[in-house]
């Protein structure tokens, strides 16, 4: 398919009936330069010729008397020639660096982008963008002396998407419109990934409007950018609009635009429909489904935990010739281990040896986790020993595995070691491994353990969950420890990490009724 660059280009002539003929476009201001003359013209013509014949020695005494003024008509005269241009450009750099100026690079980038050196050009503009804020001024008033093109503030604006600056690319973009300039595709794609990438959808789906009134043709990258950006917003209903608009903009949706949408109904647990679309994209389209699908795919069954299902996808994937990579399988061994069936998971880990597909920590943990959901401890230790045979260190998600299994088994003082020992190794208990430590200690009844766990929660500012503060509260009551319990209680509220729900007059009623004068703690 042809591509269509819209691009609005003037030449001096232009510009004139361009301001005659009243364009919504501003005119493209002119900035001239003075001619050379005298030993100003002799310095430049005699530089001019010993550079070009790479007279290096001859060149040295010339340093220490350039000017922005000479170094530019220096830059003009060497124009056609990108190479000698920036082989100009960096030898000033080494010689004479303070006679740069933003007039001087202004010169250079036009120059570049106007001979297609985008590499080189988006390299200068990355370096000064950051301390000029004025570039573009420079550069429009530039433009024509310098005969340029419109590929200057095209690479201007995809710098600043590349390095994440959306609101100088925003500004960047408004300036062009002005002038008549617009980017290309490719440059708006850059834009768009930047905004993905800092999790700002509703800026892609309001940017790729503003391409639309401005007739700049999206491609199917666009198109994926955006029913990505669509799923994310929950907007389903207008990703599978854009999808079916593609057609009519004489574009094919590819897989990646199909695993959007199916990664988009899985994340709202819509799985019936995430089906519909992959059996779509097969039948009307005639696009194959990847790896990539059919792991979103059994992702989304783990998740609701219909792992039945999510097997079935699994033996769909081989029948289709696609192999399952180490995501596939961590999927289905996390999930099985979430569900407490090793079994299940040891089979998948033999069947990916068999493979040859190289285990990662993540992979370990959802067999340790299975495991240990079952209490099967002394299996879960061996595999952690397994570790050391694939270079693999434990992570935060190994140890919370094992303390969920010493908690299945009521050790709560084996669980309490083996979340010290993840602390002195570096990591960060979540609120689910402090919880089920608490829950742990309050099941044996051991409420000066549960307590520590509790003082450990408001040390990392964390907000206790409200129903084992209940526990851990009508347990002290129950033991006579009525006074320590509030002031506990007044220990965390005074951090405000009291959590909504608790009531403690509630709990001492409760406490009370339940009390016995038999009660030991």
């Amino acid at each position: 398919m042809k591509k269509t660059i819209r691009f609005h280009q003037f030449s001096t002539t232009s510009i004139q009936s361009h301001t005659k003929t009243h364009s919504p476009y501003l005119p493209i201001p002119h900035r001239t330069l003075p001619q050379p003359k005298g030993q100003d013209l002799d310095f430049i013509n005699i530089f001019h010729s010993h550079f070009i014949h790479s007279q290096w020695e001859k060149l040295t005494p010339f340093s220490k008397t350039l000017t922005p003024f000479k170094i530019q008509h220096i830059l003009l005269k060497l124009q056609n020639d990108a190479v000698l241009s920036l082989k100009f450009f960096n030898w000033v750099q080494t010689h004479n660096p303070n006679s740069h100026t933003l007039h001087t690079h202004s010169f250079l980038l036009h120059i570049l982008t106007k001979n297609r050196n985008f590499k080189t050009a988006q390299s200068i503009f990355s370096k000064i963008i950051t301390t000029n804020s004025n570039l573009f001024e420079s550069l429009l008033h530039s433009y024509t002396l310098c005969n340029s093109s419109p590929l200057v503030f095209d690479t201007l604006f995809k710098t600043f998407a590349h390095m994440n600056k959306l609101r100088n690319a925003t500004d960047t973009f408004v300036k062009m419109k002005e002038y008549g300039f617009f980017p290309t595709v490719e440059s708006c794609n850059a834009f768009l990934s930047s905004m993905l990438y800092l999790k700002r959808p509703e800026l892609v789906v309001s940017f790729y409007r503003q391409m639309r009134r401005n007739r700049i043709s999206p491609n199917v990258y666009t198109i994926n950018m955006v029913v990505s950006a669509y799923c994310k917003l929950g907007e389903l209903n207008k990703a599978s609009e854009v999808l079916e608009k593609m057609k009519d903009m004489g574009l094919c949706p590819n897989v990646v635009t199909f695993n959007s949408l199916i990664s988009g109904y899985c994340d709202k647990g819509l799985l019936g429909l995430a089906l519909k679309v992959r059996d779509l994209m097969m039948g009307k389209n005639g696009v194959f489904p990847n790896v990539v699908t059919f792991n979103t795919l059994i992702n989304g069954f783990c998740k609701e935990g219909k792992l039945h299902e999510a097997n079935r996808v699994f033996s769909e994937m081989k029948l289709a010739n696609v192999a399952p990579n180490v995501v596939t399988y961590n999927t289905l061994i996390n999930g099985f281990g979430q569900a407490g069936n090793s079994e299940m998971g040891i089979g998948l880990f033999e069947e990916m040896e068999r493979n040859k597909v190289k285990a990662d920590i993540l992979t370990y943990n959802g067999l340790i986790l299975g495991l240990c959901k079952e209490g099967k401890t002394k299996k879960a230790a061996y595999m952690v020993k397994e570790l050391d045979k694939g270079n693999l260190v434990p992570n935060a998600s190994t140890f919370s595995a094992l303390i969920a299994g010493q908690c299945v088994r009521n050790n709560s003082e084996r669980a309490f070691l083996v979340y010290r020992s993840m602390v002195r190794s570096g990591f960060s208990p979540n609120e689910n491994t402090f919880r089920m430590l608490a829950s742990a200690f309050c099941k044996n009844e051991d409420f000066d353990g549960a307590v520590q766990v509790l003082r450990d929660m408001l040390e990392r500012f964390m907000t206790p969950d409200s129903s084992i503060l209940s526990e851990v509260y009508s347990g002290l009551c129950r033991c006579g420890r009525k006074q320590f319990a509030l002031m506990l209680c007044s220990e965390i509220e005074a951090k405000r990490l009291l959590p909504q729900g608790f009531d403690r007059e509630k709990i001492v009623i409760t406490g009370s009724e339940h009390d016995t004068s038999n009660s030991t703690c």
